[in-house]
């Protein structure tokens, strides 16, 4: 069966000849004009999404539908500035295309995204998750007032639900931070270079800006609690933190 895609885009000039041009390629396409009827359309497989909406800002769109599906997310923009991609791919978008871009290239990526989405859903995983490690000791001053504890408990990641806890507490996080902890803790301790994690996380042929790794880093390390959990090798990579208790590194 080929790919069902929803397409969110006001210009009639542009969605037209976008939908027949990704009709050639096999995918099916539902059209809608505005971010309202957007958020309420059945997603299909992937979600085509224009910024530029008459009624509401595409990032907008991009948040409400991440609240509430994990479905791949390809931003279509003539909005090309690094704030704005980095800005729809830290709140959950897997890939972003400014315009104007060819249909071939359009087709790749989001076979890419669609891909990647089936492999992490049948990626085998344990029943129950089992704690990582407790979090790392403060190597500095005490924490401001309002800061998380030092020891705010183990960390478990759950592959078969995609779910994440520290302590008791779970953590909320966006597709694309469930996937780079995930590789994390495939081999606790072990560095990953950056170059690694983009071909795993994004694509081996990913072409966008590479500081979105650094703002998915820094959004996992504020959500977890603790931000030595994930340590950075400066100019090599990154990894996670393996310890035996709040005292020290193992």
């Amino acid at each position: 069966m080929g790919l069902r895609v929803l397409l969110i885009e006001d210009d009639e000039t542009i969605a037209e000849p976008l939908a027949e041009g990704l009709a050639h390629f096999g995918l099916a396409v539902d059209h809608v004009t505005t971010g309202t009827e957007g958020l309420r359309a059945p997603y299909g497989d992937v979600v085509l999404l224009d910024l530029g909406l008459p009624d509401m800002d595409g990032i907008d769109v991009c948040r409400g539908i991440r609240e509430v599906s994990d479905v791949p997310i390809v931003i279509l923009s003539a909005r090309g500035e690094e704030a704005d991609r980095v800005l729809g791919l830290e709140l959950g978008a897997d890939d972003y295309l400014a315009k104007p871009f060819s249909v071939r290239e359009l087709v790749a990526r989001v076979r890419a995204v669609t891909r990647r989405t089936r492999r992490a859903q049948e990626t085998p995983a344990p029943a129950s998750p089992a704690p990582l490690s407790s979090p790392p000791a403060a190597p500095t001053a005490p924490a401001p007032a309002g800061a998380p504890g030092h020891d705010p408990g183990p960390l478990a990641v759950d592959r078969r639900t995609r779910q994440v806890w520290v302590g008791e507490s779970q953590v909320p996080l966006t597709p694309k931070e469930f996937d780079l902890l995930a590789l994390l803790t495939e081999d606790p301790g072990a560095v990953y270079s950056r170059q690694q994690i983009l071909d795993r996380v994004w694509d081996p042929f990913y072409e966008g800006p590479t500081k979105t790794l650094d703002v998915h880093v820094a959004s996992l390390r504020r959500k977890l609690g603790h931000p030595a959990w994930i340590q950075t090798l400066r100019g090599v990579g990154f990894r996670l933190a393996v310890h035996s208790g709040p005292d020290g590194p193992a």
